[in-house]
């Protein structure tokens, strides 16, 4: 399949619409727990059951973003955004099947397998194409798009829950609910696919006139993952990811444990709100720290989301239960970091290994998350069930999970010092020698091979 190319004068600024088309739609994946005590008490399964399309589809999410990375570069954002359509919405149409059919395993394999597969495509589909219409604001460009993902829970949560209650928890409210979702879904995504664009040359409004031959380290997917800068990279996003999801996953209960045995404990309706909020700071973080990443830098912005991330966490572990501001303040700063984590990598990789095929080392990449998605909430939920079991409650329950994620942070922030430029011996395009002047312009109207 060709990718759509943009005909003289089109704008740039209507690139991230399509890719916030998706992105907002697949970011569904984190307002799965609305829908999981509907499933517990229609299909009588256990919490720890209900869960499992859920991460399910963070694994497939991972896997499909690094195995199908290769093939997003080849055919281009419209095919990768279809083929995200097709499976993230089957796989809500699967989940109403299994609903109607009270077969649970049908929810797994339609919301878990087809639909992961779908969001991992979807989330890697607009991401080498924004940085080639934003040679000049790359951080900027992806975390437009990514923070639609962040922002899908504070879409889907309210309008899930609504439709839950409208349509009935029952299996037949279950499945209307999926079925909706599929349908609306797959007419939201169209959008982004018919209105996303490559860029045939330069882009309107960004410095340069010609498209130039690409400058700087030019490396194929399959090469950078035989380099350290990738695999430092890798574990830099896996602790990134693991200790804002280890509070991410259990934030209403978390708060309520916290402060049970003060004079003013938390409302289940308060702990909601709070839910809410660590969205509105996964997302904001998304745009607001990869802006700033492209005047600071990506090393000194993820300095900041590990060494200050690890201070957060030291607050919340010492004072934590003592003052609801400092908790919520610190928890908001981490979720910020969560978020502006996953929204710079697609920048930092393309400052390391060039755009030639950034896509698909971002896919690869992706990996992390996967892992981080289940070593996050187990690390979290496992102790906290020892503690309990050893007679302990309230904040002491979080206490060594706290530590340990503090422990990961550090990790994280000794392999991001140990990044350091590519090795010529790993480009696919060797580099012509120039200025230091045309090496700034270069860097400005960079396009992909």
């Amino acid at each position: 399949m060709r990718p759509p190319v943009a005909p003289p004068g089109w704008s740039r600024w209507l690139v991230p619409p399509a890719a916030l088309a998706v992105h907002l739609s697949i970011g569904q994946a984190y307002a799965w727990s609305v829908f999981k005590p509907a499933v517990e008490d229609a299909l009588h399964v256990s919490g720890t059951q209900s869960a499992l399309p859920f991460q399910l589809a963070i694994v497939m999410l991972g896997l499909s973003a690094a195995f199908g990375g290769t093939l997003v570069e080849r055919n281009g954002p419209r095919w990768a955004m279809g083929v995200a359509l097709g499976c993230f919405s089957s796989g809500f149409l699967i989940s109403a099947l299994g609903a109607g059919l009270e077969q649970f395993w049908l929810i797994v394999l339609g919301y878990g397998f087809v639909g992961g597969i779908g969001l991992g495509i979807g989330y890697i589909s607009p991401v080498s194409t924004l940085i080639k219409w934003f040679p000049d604001r790359p951080g900027m460009a992806t975390g437009i798009a990514i923070m639609g993902f962040g922002g899908g829970a504070l879409i889907a949560s309210p309008w899930s829950a609504q439709m839950l209650e409208s349509f009935g928890s029952g299996n037949g409210g279950l499945e209307l609910a999926f079925l909706v979702h599929g349908v609306v879904y797959a007419v939201f995504m169209s959008l982004g696919v018919l209105l996303i664009r490559v860029p045939g040359g330069a882009p309107s409004g960004a410095r340069g006139t010609a498209r130039p031959a690409p400058t700087g380290p030019q490396v194929s997917a399959n090469q950078a993952i035989r380099t350290p800068q990738f695999w430092c990279l890798w574990i830099v996003l896996c602790m990134n990811v693991t200790a804002g999801i280890g509070i991410l996953e259990k934030a209403a209960p978390m708060i309520t444990d916290f402060f049970q045995d003060s004079s003013t404990p938390v409302s289940a309706s308060a702990a909601a709100g709070f839910v809410a909020l660590l969205s509105a700071a996964n997302m904001a973080g998304r745009i607001g720290w990869s802006s700033t990443s492209d005047l600071v830098g990506r090393k000194n912005v993820y300095r900041l989301y590990l060494g200050a991330g690890a201070l957060m966490y030291l607050l919340i572990a010492l004072w934590g239960d003592t003052s609801k501001p400092l908790f919520v303040l610190c928890a908001l700063v981490i979720l910020s970091f969560y978020g502006g984590g996953f929204a710079t990598v697609p920048a930092y990789l393309k400052d390391l290994f060039g755009t030639y095929q950034v896509g698909a080392i971002h896919g690869r990449l992706l990996t992390a998350w996967s892992t981080a998605g289940v070593l996050g909430p187990l690390i979290v939920n496992r102790i906290a069930d020892t503690q309990e079991s050893a007679g302990k409650h309230g904040a002491s329950l979080y206490g060594l999970s706290l530590f340990i994620m503090i422990g990961l942070l550090v990790v994280g922030f000794v392999a991001n010092e140990l990044v350091r430029p590519v090795h010529a011996r790993h480009h696919h395009v060797p580099a012509p020698r120039e200025s230091s002047d045309d090496a700034a312009t270069a860097r400005d109207q960079q396009q992909s091979a």
